[in-house]
C-alpha cells in the first residue's frame, strides 16, 4: 500500500522512544507531511483518572487562540427573539419544535448544538439521539443558555469541548497543518493547559501519564509533559 510505504519512510527518520518538545514535534510533523490535503493536527492526553467515578470526569470548553481550521455547523434550538439573535450571530440551523422533529427523525446536519433554557423540555427528549454523538446541549458547558449569540460566535470561532473517554484519554484536533508553527504551538499550549488545570481533586499521584501529538496521516510523537506545564 502506498500509505504504508509512505508512513514507514516517515518513521525511518524518527526515534519513537524519544520525547520531544512541542516545537520539535511540530517541525517533524510539518517536515513529514506530504499529503495533498490539509491534515489535522491532533493531541491526545493520557490521564490518570478513573472515569467510572463522577468526581474524576475531566470535561470542559476551551477557546483555541487560532481556531481549529474547520468549518463548524452550529444548530440552535430557540424561539422568537432568541432565534433571531442566533441567526444574526451566524448559526447555520435555527428552529424550535420543527428542529426537534427533524432531529428526532435522524436529520442531524450540524457539528455543535445550543439550546435556550425554555427549549430543554423538548430537546431533552432527544437525549438518546444527541447524547451518543456528543451533541446534547449542557448547561455546565455553556451550551444551554439565553446568551445564544455569544455562544454561537465562540463555537464558530473555534471553541471546542474536551472530555475523557473511558480509557482516560482526552483528545482533540488543535489546528491544521497549514497553520503556522507559532499558531499551532499556541493552540497546543492552550488546550493542554486547560486539561491540566481541570485536574479533579480526587486524583492521587501523577495526573498526566503522557501526551502525544500527531497528524491525520503522520506519526504519533510523544511530548515532554514538563514542556507543556
Amino acid at each position: 500500500m502506498a500509505y504504508g510505504k509512505r508512513l514507514r519512510k516517515v518513521y525511518e527518520g524518527l526515534d519513537t522512544a524519544k520525547t520531544y518538545t512541542v516545537e520539535e514535534a511540530l517541525k517533524l510533523l510539518k517536515d513529514s507531511s506530504k499529503t495533498k490535503f490539509d491534515e489535522t493536527v491532533d493531541i491526545s492526553i493520557n490521564l490518570n483518572v478513573d472515569t467510572r467515578k463522577a468526581d474524576q470526569q475531566v470535561r470542559g470548553m476551551i477557546q483555541l487562540p487560532h481556531g481549529t481550521g474547520k468549518t463548524v455547523r452550529v444548530a440552535v434550538f430557540a424561539r422568537d427573539e432568541k432565534a433571531k439573535e442566533a441567526k444574526a450571530a451566524g448559526a447555520d440551523i435555527v428552529g424550535d419544535d420543527d428542529l426537534v422533529e427533524k432531529v428526532s427523525k435522524g436529520e442531524i446536519d450540524f457539528d455543535r448544538c445550543v439550546a435556550t433554557p425554555d427549549m430543554m423540555v423538548q430537546v431533552g427528549k432527544l437525549g438518546k439521539i444527541l447524547g451518543p454523538k456528543g451533541l446534547m446541549p449542557n448547561p455546565k458547558l455553556g451550551t444551554v443558555t439565553a446568551n445564544v449569540a455569544d455562544v454561537v460566535k465562540a463555537l464558530k470561532a473555534g471553541q471546542i469541548e474536551y472530555k475523557t473517554e473511558k480509557s482516560g484519554i482526552v483528545h482533540a484536533g488543535v489546528g491544521k497543518m497549514s497553520f503556522s508553527a507559532k499558531a499551532l504551538l499556541e493552540n497546543v499550549r492552550a488546550f493542554s493547559g486547560a486539561v491540566f488545570r481541570a485536574k479533579p481533586s480526587g486524583v492521587k499521584g501523577v495526573y498526566v501519564h503522557g501526551v502525544t501529538l500527531s497528524s491525520t496521516m503522520g506519526p504519533g510523537l510523544r511530548l515532554e509533559v514538563s514542556d507543556l506545564q
